[in-house]
């Protein structure tokens, strides 16, 4: 674990972003040392979380927006019966709101029967006030860490959409940023009403980066954002990449809402010839938000930020690379609601073999987008678009 000021073994001109979030939050910590998967299909995720779940002799944590009850969460659930009906401690935090509200309490009773604690993040035993403020800021976070020696975290929630559907980016890891997951996942759970079995020691073995893992040895910075934080560190992270970007900056999101000081650093970068790309799905899962995110491409291409729109299988990837040399894999959507209101966590890369391997997977993307050029964008607005835009953008900040 790095604890200089000066964090060595960050890239040099991306020390002073190090720095800034580690002053916004002294839990924005630097890890070195870390093997990586980057998971790019459901498919591959599903295989690689069971058969760790599998493995598990000790515990189970596990913080998720969405679970679902279709033949993916129940694969997911059935298993977790198993590992608790052995003694495996397996603790699930749920957003119950919004995540999982569909799901009965009898989905859940054999996972509880069998030793299993499940809390939900939103409850009225809480309290009034902080049920009602837990309903407006929701628990956005994924992560799952499995006996303090692997862990799971991106942009990738539990149900079949994820696991079959919908093409997004994920991250296996072990290595010293486990642990930092894992004091994540504990301190939701208290602030939740959870307890826990044995000492604070027991959930904390030494995690031991594999050395057979795609990456090895990287360093990686944990960047948490709730809406107790006076400022959000990942607004500042994407407004620096931006401003001292050189060559490039790709950024992938489903959700494309963002606040005026995120779109002066977008704008500025391709006016100073930087290669800003960001790509959209072509095809929204939620109605509102195609509005919402066709409301920002007019200034965007007018400054000379290409808009591209991925066709096929719903894109759900939140991800950046820059300059070949830094990533962003996270749970955070570029609007308003990730950088201010709901609980987020998103792992920084500090590497140029990852940013390699993610500037392909952006290349593979980019082989099934269209791309918007401005004139033709023009050609087809109407004003109602635009008021219509207007309206539900309005809309969904209430949401």
């Amino acid at each position: 674990m790095t604890t200089s000021k000066t964090f060595p073994s960050v890239p040099e001109a991306l020390r002073p972003l190090a720095q800034l979030l580690r002053r916004m939050n002294p839990d924005n910590r630097v890890y070195e040392g870390n093997s990586l998967e980057i998971i790019t299909s459901g498919g591959r995720k599903r295989e690689l979380l069971l058969e760790d779940i599998r493995r598990a002799k000790s515990f189970i944590h596990i913080e998720y927006f969405r679970f679902g009850n279709d033949k993916g969460g129940r694969e997911v659930r059935d298993l977790l019966i198993q590992k608790a009906s052995e003694g495996v401690e397996v603790r699930f935090l749920n957003n119950n709101w919004s995540g999982v509200v569909a799901i009965p309490n009898s989905y859940w009773k054999p996972l509880i029967d069998a030793g299993a604690e499940i809390i939900p993040f939103t409850h009225i035993r809480h309290g009034v006030y902080k049920w009602l403020y837990r309903i407006f800021h929701q628990q956005h976070r994924k992560v799952v860490v499995i006996d303090g020696e692997v862990a799971y975290t991106g942009g990738m929630n539990l149900n079949d959409n994820y696991f079959f559907r919908w093409r997004d980016t994920h991250l296996r890891i072990t290595g010293p940023l486990v642990p930092a997951l894992n004091q994540s996942f504990m301190d939701s759970w208290r602030a939740s009403d959870g307890r826990f079995s044995y000492p604070p020691e027991h959930y904390f073995p030494e995690s031991v980066a594999q050395p057979d893992a795609p990456f090895t040895g990287k360093t990686v910075q944990l960047v948490s954002d709730s809406p107790e934080s006076k400022e959000s560190a990942m607004l500042a992270t994407y407004c620096w990449i931006l401003d001292h970007a050189r060559d490039y900056v790709y950024i992938q999101t489903p959700y494309f809402v963002p606040p005026p000081s995120f779109m002066h650093s977008l704008t500025g970068a391709a006016r100073r010839g930087v290669d800003v790309r960001v790509m959209l799905p072509r095809k929204v899962d939620t109605p509102l938000l195609g509005p919402c995110n066709r409301s920002y491409y007019t200034e965007c291409l007018e400054a000379g930020v290409r808009i591209v729109e991925r066709g096929g299988e719903f894109i759900h990837c939140k991800t950046l690379v820059a300059d070949d040399v830094f990533t962003i894999i996270g749970a955070s959507n570029l609007d308003w609601r990730s950088f201010h209101v709901n609980y987020e966590i998103d792992t920084l890369i500090y590497d140029e073999e990852t940013a390699l391997r993610c500037r392909e997977i952006f290349g593979q993307d980019h082989l099934q987008v269209r791309e918007w050029q401005l004139q033709e964008w023009l050609r087809g607005r109407r004003w109602y678009h635009a008021a219509f835009s207007w309206l539900v953008h309005r809309i969904y900040r209430l949401l």
